[in-house]
């Protein structure tokens, strides 16, 4: 190829390349000859060499020598040459290269330039790459440009401005009386640039946001002035006059009327013209309508505006497009707390949202759902919800679970309906709710004593139905080892009466056990339900006793042991089984919110008389692989052996309010194994930023074991989800974090998620752990680090 070929002809010849080979060839054999003409001092074609030269860089490939002809083609006369050699400096430098300085003194020259186009080219350079040095020399020249007298140079300089202004925070003082002053121009590119401008200068200084208050009115009437305005050719975008002044303007409202009241007052009225005046059936007036409503909510405006700004919103859920729907459902999930009774009038068009095709919609008309249900509502949204829940995708199904829950929690109109409800939940998506709900609902039905006979034939009808839902099984097996003498009674008022039989019922659990989907935790559910039905049955205790005994030799150590000491209770302590198997106390709670606690397949740490205090969390068990654990990354460690059980015997995973005096002699099974009473650890605050704290409470183990336990709360008005702990530790410290008690944060402190970190530190060095802090409020994504040093 000829070193001198015009740019069109290069670009056929790179495209007509068969393979990649042959196109780097190409570039090559053309590089290497604009290398040589950059060479020639009287080169006539410079500017078409770097023309062809800009081309390859957009491809892909080096262009880095073409730097310096950039800017010896700047600082040339010709504008032809000038034109590209800015272009190329724009593409070709940046701030953070040497060569950027040299251009500093051209575009301070050409900024002086009695060409307005040689002019632009300068401000858009400079805005483009300039560096924080380059804005400091040229900020007087950028302010005097703005009060030039022409309209494309004042347009071109406010844009420059801004991002002077961005670089250099302190010279936003030096363009407010310029900036000021170009709110009283006509052209609509010069408005334009100001509204930026001010908008910048506002959001980076507070006393300059104090001082553009006084300029509401004058931004009121340029904005009313586009509203009733007739029609303009020059800025006509689908029926609406310039519709991205009009969205500037709202914006910068927005900024000046927060905690303003009396900037507030002054823009209430064009708020309400604008929201009534706007052609809704278009994109353009849907956006100038959005932001409208994002600024009466942002505002102390008055009740009625809000009311109109939520009715918008409600329109949009109407419309078509499915990102009008989204967005308008993410800024009624922002306002739902503060202005709960508007948003309830369109509780309609949110539920059928949760049938939208589309899975971002359906999450968020889920989230919005959740919000919406109250104590006048519960059982109608309770209905819609649980319809979603047996169709909703498997991603949702977690999410959709644990909001059921958490409503019928706060708003159960009585103990049969939340028993229902949860039930409901259990047999649809059992497998994908969290394992608190176990432990949350066993404690419910303790407490409804007057439901135990419903209860226990409900979940007797539903473990013969499936045995694959997890969570509902080993709640089945609880209840029907607590009161499986009410099942075998056959008198329950509020179901039909069915005659169930001791065989019946010891066939079922036998199905639970022998089952190839029970997992080890269902299985101890399952065992420990049969073995109490020994005390509440008379004809089949043998074959109890053969079953229990089967499992002695079980291959799962939990259940081996189990087994083990259930038929230590047969054989040496069989006088002691019916105090020992005894129905378990009514469990006290004070307080609303989850009860978390341990499934009974989790090791048990110590035995011991435990008291439910008023917000104290019990830690549940979760899988392995659900663990947020930073050992891969800091080179792995075993897990601290855990101490079984003594005696599994008293449905582990439930607090214990007292022990019965025949049964006193319990802890005696296997040689005075009674644990000493463990002063609380002391706690010490570790964390707090934006209403989320941090505390932090240890145990020592052994000489090297320490046990951390980490609390988190949040005190601010607004939920959080998924949050997340990680931390890290010096390599030779082994760490090993058990699952969180949840990842939600409920706002002002409702409830709070613990979760436990086993520390092990053989070689006795200075212990530090680092914390990393996950979780997204109001759609927005957080994330801090703390580092602890020192631990009490």
């Amino acid at each position: 190829m000829s070193p001198s070929v015009q740019l069109q002809e290069m670009i056929r010849a790179i495209r007509s390349a068969r393979t990649q080979c042959e196109e780097r060839g190409v570039i090559q054999r053309e590089c290497a000859a604009i290398r040589a003409q950059f060479r020639q001092s009287d080169n006539g074609g410079r500017s078409h060499n770097l023309a062809k030269l800009l081309y390859v860089h957009m491809l892909g490939y080096p262009a880095h020598f073409g730097q310096m002809e950039c800017v010896r083609m700047i600082a040339s006369p010709r504008y032809s040459e000038k034109r590209v050699g800015y272009l190329g400096a724009m593409m070709l430098l940046d701030e953070k290269q040497d060569a950027s300085l040299l251009i500093t003194n051209s575009i301070k020259n050409d900024l002086s330039h009695s060409n307005q186009y040689v002019q632009s080219l300068a401000l858009c350079t400079l805005a483009c790459m300039g560096s924080a040095e380059m804005c400091r020399d040229l900020a007087p020249e950028i302010d005097r440009l703005l009060r030039a007298s022409n309209s494309y140079i004042k347009k071109k300089a406010a844009l420059c401005a801004v991002h002077i202004v961005r670089k250099v925070n302190e010279l936003g003082e030096l363009f407010a009386p310029a900036a000021r002053a170009l709110l009283s121009e006509k052209n609509h590119g010069v408005l334009h640039g100001a509204v930026v401008l001010i908008t910048e200068l506002c959001e980076r200084n507070p006393e300059t946001l104090e001082r553009f208050r006084k300029t509401v009115p004058e931004l009121v009437q340029i904005m009313k002035g586009l509203v009733i305005s007739g029609y303009s050719p020059e800025h006509d975008v689908a029926g609406i006059s310039d519709p991205f002044l009009q969205v500037r303007i709202l914006r910068l409202l927005r900024i000046l009327g927060r905690n303003n009241e009396v900037a507030s007052d002054a823009m209430n009225d064009l708020l309400a013209q604008v929201a009534t005046n706007t052609d809704s059936t278009k994109t353009v007036g849907n956006a100038v309508l959005y932001e409208t409503v994002l600024t009466v909510l942002d505002i102390k405006s008055e009740s009625g505006l809000r009311v109109l700004a939520v009715n918008i919103l409600g329109r949009f859920l109407l419309n078509n497009d499915r990102n009008i729907r989204y967005i308008a459902m993410i800024s009624l999930q922002k306002i739902v707390g503060t202005d709960h009774n508007a948003v309830q009038r369109h509780r309609g068009t949110i539920v059928d949202c949760l049938k939208d095709q589309d899975a971002s919609v359906k999450r968020r008309a889920l989230d919005l759902s959740l919000a919406l249900v109250s104590a006048s509502n519960i059982r109608s949204m309770m209905k819609e919800l649980l319809i979603f829940l047996s169709t909703c995708p498997p991603e949702l199904r977690s999410q959709a679970a644990s909001g059921i829950f958490n409503a019928a929690e706060r708003y159960a109109p009585s103990q049969r309906w939340h028993i229902d409800t949860i039930l409901h939940v259990l047999t649809t998506a059992g497998g994908d709710v969290r394992d608190e709900t176990v432990p949350n609902l066993i404690q419910l039905i303790t407490n409804a004593s007057e439901l135990h006979c419903y209860t226990v034939h409900k979940l007797y009808r539903a473990l013969l139905t499936d045995i694959s839902q997890p969570s509902l099984v080993q709640v089945a097996c609880w209840c029907i080892g607590e009161y499986g003498d009410l099942l075998l009674r056959g008198e329950c008022q509020e179901t039909e009466p069915v005659q169930v039989t001791e065989d019946d019922v010891l066939d079922a659990l036998e199905t639970v056990l022998q089952s190839h989907m029970s997992s080890p935790a269902t299985r101890g559910f399952a065992l420990t339900a049969t073995m109490k039905l020994s005390t509440r049955i008379t004809d089949n205790v043998d074959r109890i006793r053969s079953i229990v005994s089967i499992y002695g030799s079980c291959i799962d150590v939990e259940l081996q042991q189990r087994a083990v000491e259930y038929n230590a209770l047969f054989k040496k302590y069989d006088h002691m089984r019916a105090a020992v198997l005894e129905r378990m106390p009514v469990i006290e709670k004070n307080s609303p919110g989850h009860t978390n606690g341990e499934s009974m397949g989790e090791s048990v740490k110590e035995i011991q008389p435990v008291k439910v205090k008023q917000g104290e969390p019990l830690l549940p068990p979760q899988p392995a692989n659900q663990v947020c654990d930073l050992l891969d990354l800091l080179g792995g460690s075993e897990e601290t052996p855990q101490l079984s059980p003594a005696v599994s015997g008293l449905a582990p995973g439930l607090p214990i309010n007292t022990l019965s005096t025949a049964g006193g002699d319990l802890l005696d099974l296997l040689g005075g194994l009674e644990p000493a009473p463990v002063a609380p650890a002391p706690t010490v605050p570790a964390y707090e930023k934006d209403g989320v704290t941090l505390t932090l409470s240890c145990e020592k183990q052994s000489d090297s074991g320490l046990t951390v336990t980490l609390t988190a709360s949040n005190s601010a008005d607004y939920d959080i989800s998924s949050f997340t702990l990680q931390a890290a530790v010096p390599k030779s410290v082994q760490l090993h974090m058990k699952a969180p008690s949840g990842d939600a944060l409920p706002a002002r402190g409702a409830a709070k998620v613990t979760q436990i970190v086993i520390l092990n530190n053989p070689n006795k060095v200075n212990l530090k752990m680092r914390v990393r802090i996950s979780y997204t409020r109001q759609g927005s994504a957080f994330q801090d680090t703390v580092q602890i040093d020192s631990f009490p």
